[in-house]
């Protein structure tokens, strides 16, 4: 008998929420989203899909749906390489990585990524250190890293450590850039444009789902 590929629990349309494809819509060129046909030519060409727990097709009908809960705990977005191979075979033009990303800044900002998995706390460790500095300290990086997944593996890793220290690879200095205010206020201006936007921004311009 062939393993069941669907999803894994039933759920009534009570539990779902009508306002998450509009959410990841919103993105510049997310309204492509909406004109999925669903023939799998994205996870055909994936070559990470494999390995995730939702195909690339899975993950668009799940958004659309209203999966949110599903879509920003599964381990399918982090696991993106960002080859853009399913973007340039799309047959709509489907802008299917950035939809992957744009999964990730929500899960990231509503914290129900996977626990304990290590990309999207790097990831969100990263965007800190370059907000904040305007350049990202692999030394300082690393330790957050550890700390906030597996302080247990510092000491695993602490030979490497200091052989890089040795060789002048890794410092324990934070190294930063100046007028960091002015990235600041660059980054913020990208935002503003292209995150993803929230149900009370989406209810503001009129795009929300009655």
């Amino acid at each position: 008998m062939n393993k069941w590929q669907g999803w894994r629990k039933i759920r009534y349309e009570s539990d779902l929420d009508p306002q998450f494809v509009n959410e990841i819509a919103s993105i510049p060129g997310g309204e492509k989203l909406y004109s999925c046909i669903q023939c799998g030519t994205c996870s055909g060409m994936c070559p990470i899909s494999p390995y995730m727990d939702y195909t690339p097709r899975q993950i668009i009908a799940m958004i659309r749906a209203g999966f949110k809960g599903e879509v920003l705990s599964s381990y399918t977005t982090w696991l993106c390489a960002s080859c853009y191979s399913c973007t340039v075979e799309c047959p709509k033009d489907i802008k299917l990585t950035d939809i992957m990303y744009a999964a990730k800044r929500l899960a990231i900002r509503e914290k129900v990524y996977p626990k304990r998995f290590p990309t999207p706390v790097l990831a969100s460790e990263f965007f800190k250190a370059v907000e904040n500095y305007g350049r990202s300290t692999e030394s300082w990086l690393l330790v957050n890293l550890f700390m906030k997944t597996n302080p247990f593996k510092i000491f695993k890793q602490m030979g490497l450590g200091l052989r890089l220290f040795s060789q002048g690879r890794l410092s324990p200095k934070r190294e930063s850039i100046k007028r960091r205010g002015e990235l600041k206020s660059i980054l913020k201006v990208l935002e503003k444009e292209h995150m993803v936007k929230s149900k009370d921004e989406l209810v503001s311009t009129g795009k929300e789902i009655a």
